[in-house]
């Protein structure tokens, strides 16, 4: 066959038509055929010099009677018997393909799992590498220097919590991008209230540096997350130490109102500065003469504090009963 071949699908008939050389010459073939059931109208064909290789795709994929819509097979159309599929074998095929299909969609999803893992351990094991130096370093410090070590805890303790903390950003992210299974809310209320007291009331404040309370502040944290990432880190294996997992749910009960009081402290204390420093005070029009103390953005913010508690205390709660109660599902 020559170049000139005209192949299409009509209304569910396939149209043939070529320029040739046979045995008796150069002729002119064609031929159409009327499909048993629909098929696509796309059809592709590829030209040898023996013959054409023509693919139509069915509609739906199933097992057809016949080919045709006529019952009696046209005499110049033959099956090749090197492609005859009967219909157990082409449901195997069809099996098979599947199986293969599914199991390239498998190592897909499993190449983005795994990859998905080793970025949520990286990050765990940073966290609790930074916090665990944090701990043990403030703990280090109170047996060595007593008292003392409660007013340079700023000092010698900040770049790390102002990185680990920073970090911290990152697990709203997270439980936005469906990375973790939690909530976005009780996590954006925790991460922002942290970097608000280490940033704005630690960070902008040079009284603050000295003052006690820095030192319960981070040492509260501290021991929060020296438990939490590890637990998290085994969850990235599906792997379970059953002491870990109960400190994980347990600790927070005493530690996590601890840390808001804390923080409430601090809050406090830091008033009277901001009131005396005018730091981020909002000037107001000459006319009237005075500016918006920081001081009352503060005053809102520890009613929120106490709100934000309440919420991710209830949040933590039902957390630990939902975990405990399918342990004991399992267990029975």
């Amino acid at each position: 066959l020559n170049n000139n071949i005209a192949v299409c699908v009509q209304e569910n008939i396939l149209r043939f038509r070529a320029q040739g050389h046979g045995a008796k010459g150069q002729n002119e073939y064609e031929f159409s055929l009327e499909f048993f059931l629909p098929v696509k109208p796309e059809v592709s064909y590829k030209s040898t010099q023996r013959q054409v290789n023509i693919t139509v795709h069915k509609e739906q994929r199933g097992w057809w009677d016949r080919l045709i819509v006529q019952e009696r097979k046209p005499a110049f159309l033959a099956p090749d018997f090197d492609r005859w599929l009967d219909e157990s074998d082409a449901e195997t095929e069809i099996r098979e393909k599947e199986r293969r299909r599914l199991k390239a969609s498998r190592h897909k999803e499993e190449g983005f799992v795994s990859l998905k893992t080793g970025y949520l351990f990286v990050y765990n094991l940073v966290q609790f590498l930074g916090f665990s130096w944090i701990f043990v370093n403030m703990t280090v410090r109170l047996f060595i220097f007593g008292k003392d070590s409660l007013y340079d805890t700023f000092h010698t303790i900040s770049d790390v919590m102002f990185f680990c903390q920073l970090l911290a950003a990152v697990e709203v992210l997270n439980a936005a991008f469906g990375f973790v299974k939690t909530g976005v809310f009780p996590t954006l209320i925790q991460v922002s209230g942290r970097n608000f007291i280490i940033f704005v009331v630690f960070g902008s404040l040079e009284e603050m540096h000295r003052q006690p309370v820095v030192f319960f502040v981070f040492y509260l944290w501290s021991a929060i997350e020296i438990v939490r990432y590890p637990y998290y880190m085994l969850g990235c294996f599906n792997t379970e130490w059953k002491t870990l997992t109960w400190l994980r749910y347990t600790m927070w009960i005493p530690l996590y109102p601890l840390g808001v009081l804390a923080e409430a402290v601090a809050v406090i204390q830091s008033i009277h500065i901001f009131d005396e420093t005018k730091l981020f005070s909002i000037p107001l029009p000459k006319n009237i003469g005075t500016s918006i103390s920081f001081s009352y953005i503060l005053h809102i913010y520890l009613v929120l504090m106490f709100l934000g508690l309440f919420i991710n205390v209830r949040h933590l709660y039902k957390q630990r009963k939902r975990r405990f109660r399918t342990k004991k599902r399992k267990a029975n």
